[in-house]
């Protein structure tokens, strides 16, 4: 179906109170756009190392919110004037103009499978759940992934690169530890190439539940890999829980930022001689990732592998 969609102008100091005027109207799902720069917060909420120097804060706000085609809203378009301009009596709301247009009813959690088709990592084939195995492919390693609103499809050079190591170093019987285990896609394929059992970590609760599909859907037994919720870094009850020195290979797929001060916790749950593998690396920050694993007295640096402007890094636990 389509929406009627108004976006009104106001300031980033009065759109909150826009929202919840519009709010105790009955209109929920409001929309804002601003040039508010993002906090270190936020963008550790964001799978980007380094982010683009966006337009300076110039104090507009726009607040969208949207009504279904057929219905009438002149009585609630006149009471949202009449809301905003109470706010405006006692603060600078901006211009309070409303730009009206048509929209189309989009199912965003859903609308990017169209664009994950199957894809091959050397002669290991991903594919999405939903699509079959094409003839050429029949008899080749096939992972099938269902990401839903975690991160990880396999696409991503990153995700390739450890990928590649897991196939190279899984010689079968492995005990494997995936730090921001995401869609799961990674303890999934060592488990495919033969590791016998993975433990997973992230802050995402989606990550959870997208791992455990993803399980079920590549037919492994869950009982071989676990998934638990939090950060393993500083969190004394995941550390307790994925256990001390008995991983052959510890995985992640994360950010430099991050990486970093995770090879300096990580050793500890390593078997010595058992190997880290990290990525998610940009190729800037290749060298601070290096440096750091190398001042580490637990790793020596065997692997530094590229794709694209990105880098994996595998380590062995000494």
């Amino acid at each position: 179906m389509k929406w009627k969609k108004f976006r009104l102008k106001t300031t980033t100091i009065a759109c909150d109170l826009v929202v919840d005027m519009l709010m105790e109207l009955g209109i929920n799902g409001a929309e804002i756009e601003d040039k508010v720069p993002l906090t270190e917060s936020d963008k550790k909420q964001m799978f980007v190392d380094i982010l683009p120097d966006g337009p300076a804060d110039d104090g507009i706000a726009y607040v969208s919110f949207y009504f279904e085609e057929d219905e009438d809203e002149t009585e609630k378009m006149a009471k949202i004037k009449e809301g905003f301009n109470e706010i405006a009596s006692f603060m600078d709301a901006g211009e309070g103009t409303i730009e009206e247009s048509e929209t189309e009813d989009v199912d965003w959690v859903n609308n990017w499978k169209q664009y994950f088709k199957p894809f091959s990592v050397d002669d290991v084939i991903i594919k999405p759940t939903w699509e079959e195995v094409d003839k050429a492919d029949e008899g080749k390693i096939i992972i099938n992934i269902d990401p839903g609103t975690a991160f990880g499809t396999g696409m991503h050079e990153t995700t390739q690169l450890i990928i590649r190591e897991l196939r190279k170093y899984i010689k079968g019987g492995e005990k494997v530890l995936d730090v921001g285990c995401g869609s799961g896609i990674l303890a999934i394929s060592a488990l495919t190439f033969g590791a016998d059992s993975a433990f997973g970590t992230d802050l995402d609760p989606c990550a959870i539940t997208a791992s455990h599909e993803n399980t079920q859907a590549n037919g492994i037994d869950p009982a071989r890999f676990t998934v638990v919720e939090g950060n393993i870094i500083d969190d004394e009850k995941v550390k307790e829980q994925a256990g001390y020195g008995c991983y052959d290979i510890a995985v992640a797929n994360i950010l430099a930022d991050v990486i970093m001060p995770l090879s300096k916790v990580i050793a500890p749950h390593i078997k010595k001689g058992g190997l880290f593998i990290s990525s998610g690396i940009i190729d800037m920050k290749e060298k601070d990732v290096v440096d750091t694993i190398k001042a580490n007295s637990d790793f020596e640096i065997i692997e530094v592998n590229h794709q694209g402007e990105w880098v994996s890094v595998t380590a062995r636990r000494l």
